[in-house]
């Protein structure tokens, strides 16, 4: 019996997917934004189970903003809309960062790495790159107005004298005009699939695709998603289509899915008899799922799990995370360490600053729906006066449970950044200090906290915890959360220090365990 799964088939927060297929087995990019290392690579035999490849890369750029410096920051910006293509042996990647403004081009040989870096001369907003049957290279990249350009046979910029035109253009009546590029060909025509967000109708994100017989010629287009599922007028949008070895097409696009993040969708899709995609019944997204595998019976790595941090270096000294593990920004070299003490994951403070957001090296993993909870045992005894370790619901307006020291008493504390509005749109004060909602003495350097979250239903709520004799004790507040472009990430948890009075202290944390409800 061939198994189904309910959409969103990785109820997670992996926007952007870009999904290809090479021989049996199927590849998705996604972005990544300012965590390191950065731009995930996934594999699956079924488009339905998915497990870590690796990232294209450790770290993207060394800038202050990069390397968390001072108030420098790159949240809610860095990598953003990959494109992934296979072309002649050779694995390509390319997206643009909003903070760089640089169009990046990596390239391996194995998705597993490793990836050369490169870039291509330009800014291509929401690119997509394309191979074409006579070996001609392309990009198209744009919002609202979207644009074709031909690149030289190397990939390193426009091929002088190549093809340059406006592919299509939005219409005036839009929240969001057209983004989110990728380009395809089938059966001699080219497709384009493109999202926007009209002012007129539903009013949600919604999926066109244009149809062109040449890239010289005119493209044609429709709508081809218009539909929410049911959740709170989240549209499913923004993605494209692979087909599988016997010939079958698929769409995947994401769905935004409030604090959790946005979360990938697989559909099927056939085409009509002027070739466009016709999605799920009758243009709307199906509620489950069901794709024979390419190899029945594989056993798929999770993509979020337990950690004891028991690593052991490589013949060069390096330690290699395990995969769901990221960085909030470049990690601080020297001032983290898997090695100094075996079975901890230890950060060393190495600046003072007043909020979470600027703390060096926090260690973070995505939350799931619809709940989630992970809890990690912490040892503060190399903490110093005005420290904050231990474990977040880490976002925007974030919240967490914390070991602080103060006059050489150790308490318990919740802290939570409350969101000023429940829009998109970023707080203008996300980076400032928490609220501290509760403060209790305990006489013990050694503690094991809980953070606990709920999507369902995007109640999107974050619960705090702390185990006293055997049993969890609630502390704080049950912490509101909303998906905000501060951070333009979901909710993920996050083990951190932070130092407001010196430097030079640390804190261990061990035992990590993470449980999700399917």
């Amino acid at each position: 019996m061939m198994e189904e799964k309910k959409n969103p088939i990785v109820y997670s927060d992996f926007p952007d997917p870009d999904v290809i297929r090479v021989g049996d087995t199927y590849y998705m990019a996604s972005t990544t934004m300012h965590y390191m290392p950065g731009c995930d690579i996934l594999r699956s035999y079924d488009l339905m189970n998915w497990e870590f490849v690796g990232h294209a890369y450790e770290t993207l750029d060394d800038t202050p903003g990069h390397n968390l410096e001072g108030t420098a920051q790159i949240y809610g910006r860095g990598m953003w809309a990959p494109s992934f293509c296979y072309h002649d042996g050779t694995y390509y990647i390319n997206f643009t960062a909003n903070d760089t403004h640089k169009t990046y081009l990596f390239t391996a040989a194995d998705p597993a790495g490793p990836w050369k870096k490169g870039t291509i001369d330009g800014f291509y907003y929401d690119s997509s790159l394309f191979f074409d049957d006579d070996g001609k290279v392309y990009i198209v990249h744009g919002n609202k107005e979207l644009y074709l350009t031909e690149l030289d046979p190397q990939v390193k910029g426009p091929l002088e004298g190549g093809l340059q035109r406006l592919v299509v253009r939005d219409g005036e009546n839009v929240h969001l005009g057209y983004e989110g590029s990728h380009l395809y060909k089938r059966e001699g025509k080219y497709y384009l699939f493109t999202c926007h967000m009209p002012a007129y109708g539903n009013g949600w994100k919604t999926e066109d695709c244009f149809i062109a017989d040449s890239l010289t010629g005119e493209f044609k287009g429709k709508c081809i998603i218009d539909d929410d599922m049911g959740y709170h007028r989240l549209g499913v949008a923004q993605g494209g289509m692979v087909d599988t070895p016997e010939g079958d097409w698929y769409g995947f696009m994401f769905q935004d899915r409030g604090a959790l993040g946005r979360s990938p969708m697989v559909m099927p899709v056939h085409f009509d008899e002027e070739g466009f995609p016709v999605i799920g019944v009758e243009g709307n997204v199906p509620e489950v799922v069901s794709i024979p595998s390419t190899r029945p019976g594989y056993q798929y790595s999770p993509l979020n799990g337990d950690d004891d941090f028991a690593y052991t270096p490589d013949e060069n000294g390096k330690v290699e995370l395990k995969p769901f593990w990221q960085f909030n920004h470049n990690p601080v070299k020297g001032l983290w360490s898997v090695t100094d003490r075996p079975g901890a994951y230890r950060i060393y403070s190495g600046k003072i600053c007043s909020s979470l957001a600027y703390g060096y090296n926090t260690l973070t993993q995505r939350t799931f729906g619809p709940e989630s909870e992970a809890w990690v045992t912490l040892d503060g005894r190399g903490m110093r006066d005005g420290d904050y370790a231990g474990i977040s619901a880490f976002m925007g307006c974030y919240g967490a449970v914390a070991l602080t020291k103060e006059k050489e008493q150790f308490y318990l504390v919740m802290l939570g950044k409350p969101a000023q509005n429940d829009t998109v749109f970023g707080d203008s004060d996300y980076l400032e200090p928490a609220v501290e909602y509760e403060r209790i003495p305990i006489d013990s350097e050694c503690v094991t906290l809980k953070v606990h979250t709920d999507f369902t239903d995007k109640l999107d709520e974050a619960e705090f915890y702390y185990l006293l004799d055997g049993q969890w004790k609630s502390i704080g507040i049950r912490q509101k959360q909303y998906f905000k472009m501060d951070h333009f990430t979901g909710c993920r948890f996050g083990l951190f220090l932070f130092s407001t009075k010196q430097t030079q202290g640390y804190a261990d944390f061990m035992e990590f365990h993470y449980r999700k409800k399917d």
